[in-house]
């Protein structure tokens, strides 16, 4: 399902320190039970550090992060596995969005989706999600995470005008194929985390 003018998030991996200032906004504005995160930091670590013959040690050790929400997505799984209709994407912006009273917290949506975005709350019996901040969006503010990001390693907009501005990278190492449910996200990866 393809919206008129869907929106999305731009990831500037590289630059992103891991503060997690944008996932603790997210749950701040949202006010998210504990273990619960629409919008979450992960650090990425690889490598090794080697002993060399001459008795000195050598690191190849890597390191990054990446913040990810709700990508918003053309194809979304999390819809296809709802049995009551609550998951709906709006044919204006695409944003894909729980209906709270309809959801009956079977968290079929949570197993569906790939990239982890659909949260189940144990207090509510039921499941949420980033919604782009659409209350914000409406008064004219920036979605939470965008606004608090201190390096601005997060933006957001027309996915078509972030795609022309900064490439088509939607996938980065370890992360699922894009071709499953096209997500609406554009990455400007961290060197190490680049594919392959």
């Amino acid at each position: 399902m393809i919206a008129l003018d869907q929106i999305g998030f731009y990831i500037n991996q590289s630059i992103c320190q891991g503060c997690k200032a944008c996932s603790v906004a997210c749950k701040d504005k949202n006010n998210i039970e504990v273990g619960i995160n629409f919008r979450r930091v992960y650090t990425k670590e690889e490598g090794s550090y080697m002993q060399q013959a001459n008795g000195g040690i050598v690191q190849n050790v890597k390191s990054y992060y990446f913040s990810i929400a709700c990508n918003h997505c053309e194809q979304p799984a999390c819809i296809l596995s709802c049995p009551t209709g609550a998951i709906m994407k709006s044919d204006e912006n695409g944003v894909v969005t729980i209906e709270q009273e309809i959801c009956a917290g079977t968290q079929l949506c949570v197993k569906a989706c790939p990239y982890g975005g659909p949260q189940y709350n144990k207090e509510t019996f039921k499941s949420n999600k980033c919604n782009f901040c659409m209350d914000l969006q409406e008064k004219g503010e920036d979605p939470v995470c965008v606004a608090t990001c201190p390096l601005g390693a997060i933006e957001f907009g027309p996915i078509k005008e972030l795609r022309k501005k900064y490439g088509n990278i939607s996938q980065i190492k370890g992360m699922p194929s894009p071709a499953i449910t096209k997500p609406n996200i554009v990455i400007t990866p961290h060197r190490d985390a680049k594919l392959v």
